[in-house]
């Protein structure tokens, strides 16, 4: 088995989307220690540091063993199971499919990772409700962004971003077109949310459900090594 893997590296320890709120909190940190307020100032200071925290983007490490899906998130898993167009899978699955759901909670790193090499085939919001991400109909019903995207093998699966109850903000850097490589960041979801993830049905699934994983570097399953003889694959 190849174990190697790659460094993912970052320029700035926390994620582009937070630098805004990083900023904005230590502005007003120094604006109330400079006008006296103390104790605010401390408050808002603590404040800062915890969203420091909170929008952290560690390097990981990725691994290169043919055929690995990895985590699209860090979380628990909540969700292993075949699904189907409808009820489990809405308009995301035609036929049959294999979904695996990671719940993310507000302690969670929240950058978003790449599953696998591919490119991107469509880019689709739906805005929706904000139930909590760890219920069934969150993934049918909530504020959503999918990401449709097909392997150089021609294996089709989609990741989608779910906003949470407290979640109100999905980032997605993706476009429709672009040529991503597993591991690489595209996004994040703030404050608490859940990514779905649609696999082929013959898809070597290696997770179970509560297991904890983290994005970029937790191996989900492997794709089979035998093409489609359509070259489509799609579910």
């Amino acid at each position: 088995m190849n174990i190697e893997k790659e460094l993912s590296k970052s320029y700035l320890p926390v994620a582009v989307p937070g630098l805004i709120f990083i900023f904005i909190s230590a502005i007003l940190s120094g604006v109330l220690f400079y006008s006296g307020l103390t104790i605010p100032g401390w408050i808002a200071l603590f404040l800062t540091l915890f969203i420091c925290w909170f929008f952290r983007d560690p390097e990981r490490f990725i691994p290169l063993e043919k055929g690995a899906i990895v985590s699209p998130a860090d979380g628990k898993v909540i969700i292993v199971k075949k699904v189907s167009h409808g009820k489990d899978a809405g308009e995301y699955v035609d036929s049959e499919a294999l979904k695996v759901s990671i719940f993310m909670n507000v302690f969670n790193v929240h950058v978003n990772r790449v599953p696998f090499d591919g490119v991107v085939e469509d880019v689709k919001y739906t805005p929706g409700k904000f139930f909590n991400a760890s219920f069934d109909k969150a993934s049918l019903h909530n504020e959503r962004n999918a990401l449709s995207i097909r392997t150089e093998a021609g294996h089709f699966f989609k990741v989608v971003q779910i906003a949470g109850l407290i979640a109100r903000r999905i980032v997605c850097s993706i476009e429709k077109g672009s040529l991503l490589r597993r591991g690489d960041r595209f996004g994040m979801i703030r404050f608490g949310s859940r990514l779905d993830l649609y696999l082929p049905p013959d898809t070597d699934i290696v997770v179970s459900e509560g297991q904890k994983v983290k994005a970029g570097s937790s191996i989900l399953g492997y794709f089979k090594e035998k093409e489609r003889e359509d070259g489509k694959g799609k579910f």
